[in-house]
């Protein structure tokens, strides 16, 4: 595995980010949005953003989201993001950022942490299971705007 070392995001980093997120869901967002809302989330005691660097170069990122949910009587955390540059999957990269967000999770008393995935997604769905996560649910989403 490379040499690799994970840092939390700063402002600096949303340009970095929003081109992971525009290559992750195959879209080109809206820069001046997306820039508000990342700098909302980073000022968020609930919204924690990583990023994995093989020294100067960054190869990763991942998010997780926390919220106090009445069902499950407590807090839980939802990874949003997880992204890793092509030519370093499979380098244990991802493996590195999960295991990041677990530590947020034991520190934060999460009572538990969830993610979704696309369906298509069908690698990514088996990453999360290799990690430990369970799929227990369907989610099912209409597009407002």
């Amino acid at each position: 595995m490379p040499s690799i070392f994970l840092r939390r995001a700063t402002p600096p980093d949303v340009t970095l980010i929003y081109s992971f997120l525009c290559e992750l869901e195959e879209e080109t967002f809206d820069f001046e949005q997306f820039n508000t809302i990342y700098n909302r989330n980073l000022l968020n005691p609930d919204c924690h953003y990583f990023l994995a660097f093989d020294h100067d170069r960054c190869v990763g990122y991942a998010s997780v989201h926390a919220q106090w949910l009445l069902h499950h009587c407590g807090k839980v955390g939802e990874i949003q993001e997880m992204f890793v540059i092509p030519d370093y999957r499979s380098k244990g990269i991802g493996q590195l950022l999960i295991q990041q967000l677990f530590e947020v999770a034991q520190h934060e008393n999460f009572e538990i942490l969830e993610v979704t995935a696309n369906k298509k997604r069908l690698d990514t769905h088996r990453f999360y299971e290799r990690q430990g996560l369970e799929r227990t649910h369907f989610k099912f989403v209409k597009k407002m705007k």
